[in-house]
């Protein structure tokens, strides 16, 4: 099985088009498992006697943590662009977290601060090396961001945690950014 194909497809009805797949999503962004497997055998008949074990390898075999299986339903944790906000649990966050973006947009991210764009919200890094992995997707030597987040939250701003490599955040303003010289 193409795990690769099975997750972008999967990916694309949980995050960004599940109306496409008559799927719908609490405001939480689960949907059952038994929803998941009838959309997704419509749309190839290799998976139409998908099984949770097979979910489960999928997320296995991938090198990010993207979708929760609990009790006969499924999510993905972060990178939805659906017009539902997806409810998360506010949490505090550690001192710093990090973000890479390419070098040319610094001087926008120095007035506006970081912005959720077509996401709902911001995505930080909680280590270097994968901030940097995120930031080469759009340029090869990215810009790492230290975000103070702890200072952030003590303002107001809300964080949530969604696996040991990935937070998100609400919009983060440039004075809780330390940009790189």
């Amino acid at each position: 099985m193409n795990y690769t194909r099975l997750s972008k497809t999967i990916s694309k009805a949980l995050r960004h088009k599940p109306e496409q797949f008559g799927i719908e999503l609490d405001q939480e962004g689960w949907t059952t498992l038994e929803q998941l497997f009838k959309a997704l055998g419509k749309r190839n008949p290799e998976w139409r006697d998908l099984t949770e074990q097979d979910l489960q390898d999928m997320m296995e075999a991938a090198n990010k943590k993207r979708y929760e299986i609990n009790h006969g339903r499924i999510r993905a944790f972060y990178g939805h662009s659906i017009q539902q906000k997806i409810h998360k649990v506010a949490v505090t966050p550690p001192d710093v977290l990090y973000h890479g973006t390419p070098r040319n947009i610094i001087p926008i991210l120095q007035e506006e601060g970081l912005k959720p764009m077509s996401r709902q919200y911001v995505h930080l890094s909680g280590d270097i090396g994968t901030a940097s992995v995120v930031g080469k997707r759009r340029d090869r030597k990215p810009a790492i961001l230290r975000v103070k987040a702890r200072e952030a939250f003590e303002a107001g701003i809300s964080f949530y945690v969604e696996n040991d490599q990935i937070w998100l955040s609400e919009p983060i303003p440039a004075e809780f950014i330390i940009f790189p010289n």
